[in-house]
């Protein structure tokens, strides 16, 4: 959340472009970067006004550290640089942040005439919850990514998913009960329209995003792994509510 707001309120470039300008490997410019870090840390000088650590996603689905470097940033890295690299890399950044600057409309509280300035203020809110709202999808894809790999999880690693639709039918329940319920209990909350699991629950391998597209856009949609959908049938039953196929099972004994 902290990182959130520093960037809904701070322009940055990713220190994977900044590696580019300077013509460095990026793992090369982290560890300058992390050594810059430490000195901060060392002096009290506050580490976001010129870097924000951060995350990307690379090619095999794998979570990897980055940076945001702000401009302060830029210009303590290019103080270490010499000659044309040095040079080049300042001319980038200083263009780099002058067309963001000119794209950015002045903050709220800088804006004099009240109609205006609600109008923006608005307009940051609604930015601001879009941040909240893809880095809280965000972080389930990267927890689905990187489940904890248990005996468990060998015996029920299927490619088969579950809509809530098909695993609430199972209960005689329809797909917005089971989704209070499971809100209800602290499993999931709501997202942008998508349930998403909460923190507590995302490294177990319990669901699977997928991503449909129609004339509109493209939506993601939870699904249920079968390790999910033994965990819901275990927190149902600690309710009372049993499967129907048990009840079934209960009225033929």
């Amino acid at each position: 959340m902290n990182v959130l707001k520093a960037l809904s309120s701070t322009m940055a470039i990713d220190s994977r472009e900044a590696a580019e300008m300077v013509g460095k490997e990026h793992n090369k410019l982290l560890r300058d970067i992390r050594t810059y870090v430490e000195y901060l840390g060392e002096a009290n000088i506050g580490q976001s006004d010129f870097f924000i650590e951060s995350y990307y996603i690379n090619s095999q689905n794998k979570k990897q550290p980055c940076f945001l470097l702000t401009k302060q940033g830029c210009e303590m890295v290019a103080n270490k640089l010499t000659g044309k690299k040095g040079v080049l890399f300042t001319a980038k950044y200083v263009m780099k942040f002058n067309e963001m600057e000119s794209k950015q409309s002045p903050a709220s509280y800088m804006i004099a005439d009240p109609i205006a300035r609600a109008k923006q203020w608005i307009e940051e809110q609604q930015q601001t919850q879009l941040l909240i709202e893809k880095n809280a999808v965000q972080e389930q894809l990267i927890a689905e990514y990187e489940p904890k790999i248990t005996y468990l999880d060998e015996i029920l690693n299927s490619k088969n998913t579950m809509a809530i639709t098909q695993i609430a039918a199972d209960y005689g329940m329809s797909a917005i009960e089971l989704n209070r319920v499971l809100a209800f209990q602290g499993v999931q909350r709501k997202v942008g329209g998508q349930w998403v699991l909460l923190t507590k629950h995302m490294n177990n391998g319990y669901t699977k995003s997928k991503t449909y597209t129609n004339d509109t856009g493209a939506y993601p949609r939870t699904k249920w792994t079968q390790k999910g959908r033994i965990f819901i049938h275990n927190l149902l039953e600690s309710l009372g509510h049993t499967a129907l196929v048990d009840e079934q099972i209960e009225i033929e004994v």
